[in-house]
């Protein structure tokens, strides 16, 4: 009979771990610490580079927002063109290439960057955010569909809290370094995604050991192919699955109301910093274009690496503390409708009081529990259905349906700015009509779960 090595020790902590699980699991955990180390030294400086990408006529907010939207519109291409490649490859070839893809693009930008190489070049901010969006789908989103179809539906629960505690701990190493770096100047701006590439060449060789042992005990095989009736893969094809299936439909709803209320958050939040950093130039007496548009990126990306690492060191916390005892104590359903409850919360208190302290703490408080509870909740969720659906219905949820939720943002500050001239307080109200939406649809997606999950029981059985 097998004993519990050191490790799996050690590591029953944070889960329930059994005999033998323990070096997947660690693997699985160092490899999505780094993902998401590196995801987080590209994503503030997303928000740093979209700022200096001014549009005649537009906003800041407007600008972000909008080009928001045009990424949902890129996605449904991106969605397309990633199912017909995990049609075409097994899951650790399309993991290795899809990555080496994202690292060569990470290269390219790093040489577009403004004030860098080239002074200016137009748009390049703007594409520069379009691209964070199918790195999100290439990297971030496909690693979860790979640990999701590694695992059962009983390992699954046990261990994809604590693999989920890899990604939380990776995002906050990532965001605080971003922001030590930048505070301190020791690194330049330019510099952070030729760095963001070295995590991410470690993952690939995880991926691959990962793989090989699994194989070795037998406990897993590469994505299967689909059947050849539904072996075809379009841009839509993500979308038609969601519309013949409730489970989907109704996973696909609670994704965009969730992206719809938190993106509306962001970019009521990214105005505000906008704002505060031209109160701050003008006291300080720039004026030289150049100059200010350096103060204006650095001081975006600053203060995003430090508004980052404080989620996620409250998300780690969660994640390391509270997922796994508020899944196997409260079950699927509280672990997924905990985030509505507090965004209801938080947004009637914002709606109350729109002001920039109450505004930080509360997103911070919002995406924290996004980040950890309510993202073990998106991949828990996946553990009852077939690999063909998660392959399929997945990266069509966690990145379409995502990024349709930013265009319905986008949408609502057109419509709120131009049309309705909505202060920043009614659309806080806005979004607390949105999370009563997402609540239900929630609602409505626990008893769905539970219908599979009985399927799943009764067909081993």
């Amino acid at each position: 009979m097998q004993t519990l090595s050191r490790t799996e020790r050690l590591l029953r902590l944070f889960t329930e771990i059994r005999p033998g699980e323990g070096g997947t699991a660690v693997m699985m955990f160092a490899n999505v610490f780094l993902i998401l180390l590196a995801y987080y030294f590209i994503k503030p400086l997303r928000e740093g580079w979209i700022a200096v990408s001014d549009i005649q006529g537009l906003t800041k907010m407007e600008v972000k927002a909008y080009s928001s939207f045009a990424q949902s519109i890129l996605l449904l291409f991106v969605v397309g063109w990633y199912a017909r490649l995990a049609d075409r490859w097994d899951r650790v070839k399309l993991f290795t290439r899809a990555t080496l893809f994202c690292i060569s693009n990470m290269v390219i930008f790093w040489f577009l960057q403004p004030h860098f190489f080239f002074d200016r070049l137009p748009l390049s901010g703007i594409i520069y955010y379009l691209w964070v969006g199918m790195f999100g789908v290439f990297v971030v989103a496909q690693f979860w569909t790979f640990c999701a179809d590694v695992y059962t539906d009983e390992r699954g629960k046990r261990m994809l809290p604590f693999i989920a505690i890899g990604a939380t701990s990776g995002a906050a190493a990532g965001s605080w370094i971003v922001d030590m770096l930048v505070a301190s100047g020791a690194v330049p701006t330019e510099a952070l995604l030729l760095i963001a590439t070295l995590p991410l060449f470690v993952s690939i060789a995880l991926v691959r050991k990962v793989e090989q042992r699994e194989d070795d005990h037998g406990r897993t095989t590469s994505a299967p192919v689909p059947d050849k009736d539904d072996s075809e893969a379009s841009i839509w094809s993500g979308a038609k699955l969601v519309l013949v299936s409730k489970f989907l439909l109704l996973a696909a709803l609670v994704t965009l109301f969730t992206n719809w209320v938190n993106t509306n958050g962001e970019n009521l939040l990214f105005r505000v910093i906008q704002e505060t950093l031209a109160i701050q130039a003008g006291a300080e007496g720039i004026t030289d274009e150049r100059t200010l548009q350096e103060f204006v990126r650095d001081g975006t990306t600053g203060f995003y690496g430090n508004f980052y690492f404080w989620v996620n060191i409250v998300a780690l916390l969660l994640q390391a503390f509270v997922a796994s005892r508020l899944l196997k104590y409260g079950g699927f359903a509280a672990i997924l409708l905990i985030l509505p409850v507090i965004a209801l919360f938080s947004y009637t208190l914002m709606a109350l009081l729109p002001v920039l302290a109450v505004v930080k703490m509360m997103k911070i408080a919002e995406n924290a529990t996004d980040y950890s509870l309510n993202n073990t909740s998106r991949h828990v969720l996946w553990l009852p259905v077939s690999s063909a659906m998660k392959f399929r219905g997945k990266p069509a949820i966690d990145t379409l349906y995502v990024r349709l939720g930013d265009g319905l943002a986008a949408i609502t500050v057109l419509v709120g700015v131009h049309l309705l001239v909505l202060t920043t307080a009614q659309f806080f109200a806005f979004n607390v009509f949105l999370v009563l939406c997402w609540l239900a649809a929630g609602v409505l997606l626990v008893k769905e779960h539970r219908r599979a999950t009985l399927n799943m029981e009764n067909h081993k059985a």
